[in-house]
């Protein structure tokens, strides 16, 4: 294995451990995230389609198929993440880390998925 496609392996496994991990959350504890959700001002209904969508979007990227759904899955990964920083800064949460370390892995998940899987 090279560099570069042991890079774009770690970034593309942790960033789907991260929205996996999510997407369990949300399924699991829904009524704590729906709480959550109102305490942001967002509509508490969206919280399974969003586990669906996150998991969708994984599944996607691992399979690179249709590439065209692949850069939508990581386009909607990459708002949810930049959403999810306004929202937290917005309330003066200071966890911000977590959204702003998933906005790099994605990145270097995506860039990196270019030359070796292209």
């Amino acid at each position: 294995m090279t560099a570069q496609r042991t890079i774009y392996w770690i970034a593309t496994s942790l960033l789907s451990a991260l929205f996996l991990y999510s997407a369990f959350t949300y399924l699991t504890d829904t009524a704590v995230i729906e709480g959550t959700y109102q305490d942001y001002q967002y509509p508490s209904y969206l919280v399974i389609p969003m586990a669906l969508a996150k998991i969708s979007a994984i599944v996607f990227i691992i399979l690179r198929r249709p590439k065209w759904v692949m850069e939508w899955a990581y386009a909607g990964l990459f708002f949810d993440l930049v959403l999810a920083c306004f929202a937290l800064y917005r309330i003066g949460d200071p966890g911000m880390t977590l959204p702003l370390f998933g906005i790099l892995v994605l990145l270097i998940s995506y860039f990196f998925g270019k030359t070796v899987r292209p």
